[in-house]
């Protein structure tokens, strides 16, 4: 029997106007027909529209973590509210009528039927594609242009540190942009967006503040420019090496990772089961982007995974705005970016079941019950330069502990503290929401924090995401 939920529905929702237009139309009792499969993988039915036809619309589970949808209404969002609808009228326990598959919708689960049968066959050997052929000619002028672009990025970052930040002013902002436009048209899209982002650092009125983190983005380009002028040079010479499969030089150098590619690196874990455990999206004006970010427990395991949605702001109405997931999720293969300690992870379909005490449970006890030793992680962690500088970690602690000046501190049971604050890099704060959690879940707890390190004092703080306790789960920042 198919198993809907309408945390699940929620998450499948373009937006959260779709989910609510989606459930409108239930509550209106707009659907003339609700159909369900003889094997219960297929809704379908017919819904009142503003035309003279009814919108006729499905819902197929053939593939149960992937679930298709479809509608002959004029909607570009996927799936549409009237599908949307279909579903929680399910979720909801409404009647639905049992008959037999569209003959449309049989012709095409034979279709994709084919394409899976392929796809096997590629996997297992059976059939094999031509080998895709390297333009070494291209390579060798892209790389080319690659280490002519960072020649001329380290004469303006070296110009910068001569200058001082104190000498500039719009115009170094507006240079700034221009320089990081032609970045990007010489292929290096992760440059690009930190020399925009330290552009708009410089915009700051703060300036206290905005020069702490303009000096580290600085770094953080130096780095880069090393870094990436070795990593093309030893390219230049063999153009059939193969890409960097551990580190995140390949991003700052343009490359887009294909889920192939990440498959052959051995990038993939099969049939695991995820738990998320906080969730945000922000305005990123460097990248001219939202982006959704979610962090997840991989059951079974201590390793939190991120995921992360892009969505530019030209397309944004075109885009699946991604949302908190508050059930298990069960993924058949998980893709791993090459990352540190929160490796950005993809996947295709989810399987929802719902969270369980044992789940929360098996959380817990994977969390560090260290303060000094999960320091240490973060600490190493950031000794590399291009690694995230903002890495999330689960700790076990004896108390969430106020402060005499009106902060408060984690104390794990060896009575080793580290001070919480909210870290610059997040878009909202946290910190403070803790005077109004009930005392009683601050106490023998797990806090999911955020670590980042302060130039201005050399000091390591932490911005509490997410608190766990027993069946209870307080998040902090949505």
């Amino acid at each position: 029997m198919l198993q809907l939920t309408t945390s699940y529905i929620d998450s499948l929702a373009p937006n959260a106007a779709a989910a609510k237009n989606g459930r409108g139309l239930v509550q209106k009792s707009k659907f003339i027909k609700l159909n369900v499969s003889e094997d219960e993988d297929l809704l379908f039915g017919e819904c009142l529209g503003s035309g003279k036809s009814n919108y006729v619309c499905s819902v197929d589970f053939i593939t149960p973590d992937n679930p298709v949808a479809r509608c002959s209404c004029p909607s570009r969002q996927f799936p549409c509210k009237h599908a949307l609808g279909l579903m929680y009228a399910y979720a909801d326990g409404i009647s639905f009528e049992k008959g037999a598959v569209p003959e449309d919708i049989a012709s095409k689960r034979e279709k994709a039927e084919k394409r899976e049968e392929n796809k096997a066959k590629r996997e297992s050997g059976e059939l094999t594609d031509k080998p895709k052929k390297v333009n070494k000619s291209a390579l060798k002028k892209k790389i080319a242009k690659q280490l002519e672009a960072l020649g001329e990025l380290e004469k303006l970052v070296l110009s910068l540190v001569r200058g001082g930040l104190g000498t500039t002013d719009a115009r170094t902002v507006k240079s700034l942009n221009e320089h990081a436009k032609r970045l990007g048209s010489s292929y290096l899209t992760g440059a690009e967006n930190e020399l925009r982002r330290l552009a708009l650092l410089l915009e700051e009125n703060d300036r206290e503040i905005s020069y702490t983190y303009a000096a580290e983005q600085l770094t953080l380009l130096h780095a880069f420019i090393k870094k990436g002028r070795a990593y093309l040079l030893a390219k230049q010479e063999d153009p059939d090496l193969k890409p960097d499969t551990e580190s995140t030089i390949e991003e700052w150098l343009g490359h887009a990772w294909q889920l192939a590619e990440l498959k052959e690196a051995g990038r993939v874990s099969e049939n695991v089961e995820l738990l998320q455990l906080a969730f945000y999206s922000y305005k990123d004006e460097a990248r001219r982007e939202f982006v959704d970010t979610g962090f997840w427990l991989e059951l079974g395991s201590d390793r939190i995974h991120r995921t992360v949605q892009y969505r530019p702001f030209k397309a944004v109405k075109f885009m699946k705005e991604e949302d908190s997931f508050f059930d298990v999720a069960k993924i058949a293969e998980l893709y791993r970016y090459p990352s540190g300690m929160n490796a950005r992870v993809r996947f295709e379909g989810i399987l929802p079941r719902t969270m369980e005490n044992a789940d929360l449970e098996a959380a817990c006890a994977a969390a560090w019950t260290s303060i000094p030793e999960a320091v240490k992680a973060v600490k190493n962690q950031l000794k590399d330069p291009l690694a995230d500088r903002s890495p999330v970690v689960l700790m076990k602690v004896s108390q969430i502990a106020s402060t005499e000046d009106g902060g408060f501190t984690l104390v794990d049971s060896a009575g080793n503290t580290l001070q919480l604050g909210d870290v610059y890099r997040l878009p909202q704060a946290s910190t403070q929401l803790l005077s109004l959690v009930d005392s009683s879940l601050l106490v023998d707890c797990c806090v999911l924090a955020m670590f980042e390190h302060r130039m201005d004092t050399g000091r390591l703080i932490a911005q509490p995401l997410t608190i766990l306790q027993g069946d209870r789960v307080a998040r902090l920042l949505y």
